[in-house]
């Protein structure tokens, strides 16, 4: 059987909370490699979109297939360890451990995959320096400025190598000359990768880098021209 060359694919979805509509009959395909934005004002369905991709939210109907995995087909415990070994995530607000030191951040996604520590201390420590934070390495996240914490949040969701990355605005929290070169880093780092990169922005910069632009307005998903 032919594997599909796409990663994501959406049928007739549907999200409703309540009475309310927030997406509606999306039908979408991103193939693999792509780097697709999803523009929207703040409330316009953006974030529920990457959550439903992710799996980490269900449609009130329709189909979501991930890497060629059905998602309502898939128990909590299958679509976790999907989100485990296959998905990265980068989000506004960083979410590093506060506890953690930058390595050790980098290095949960390893150990989840149950990758040795030695090994998963080479890779994450590697991929630091790679991003131009490797000094930041035995640092704790209060200690760094927000451009090295996003940088540390890329390599943490780029560290197991998935093959979609999902980035909910991921420069909303930094000033426009540390959040240009964040997106431009996490873009280039996704080519690198041969990853997948779909993010949620409000970034007209993250636009000129994308290969396709997506746009929501009032729960439909339109494809944007540029």
């Amino acid at each position: 059987m032919t594997q599909p060359t796409y990663d994501i694919r959406l049928e007739n979805v549907i999200k409703r909370y309540g009475d309310t509509a927030v997406l509606d009959g999306v039908d979408l395909t991103i193939a693999h490699g792509e780097f697709v934005c999803v523009l929207g004002r703040s409330g316009t369905g953006k974030s529920t979109l990457l959550n439903l991709i992710g799996g980490l939210d269900e449609p009130t109907s329709g189909e979501i297939e991930l890497l060629g995995r059905r998602l309502g087909d898939l128990d909590e415990t299958r679509r976790a360890a999907l989100r485990a070994h296959e998905l990265g995530f980068v989000f506004q607000f960083f979410n590093l451990i506060p506890t953690l030191t930058a390595r050790e951040n980098v290095e949960l996604p390893l150990a989840l995959c149950g990758q040795s520590q030695a090994a998963a201390q080479t890779r994450a420590q590697a991929l630091l320096n790679d991003l131009g934070v490797g000094d930041c390495a035995q640092r704790f996240p209060d200690d760094m400025s927000g451009g090295e914490q996003q940088r540390v949040a890329i390599a943490r969701a780029l560290v197991h190598r998935p093959a979609v990355v999902l980035a909910d605005e991921p420069t909303g929290n930094l000033d426009i000359d540390t959040g240009n070169d964040v997106l431009a880093l996490l873009r280039d780092s996704c080519r690198s990768a041969n990853a997948t990169l779909v993010m949620a922005t409000h970034s007209h910069e993250a636009v000129e880098l994308a290969d396709r632009v997506l746009g929501i307005s009032q729960s439909i998903v339109t494809e944007q021209l540029r």
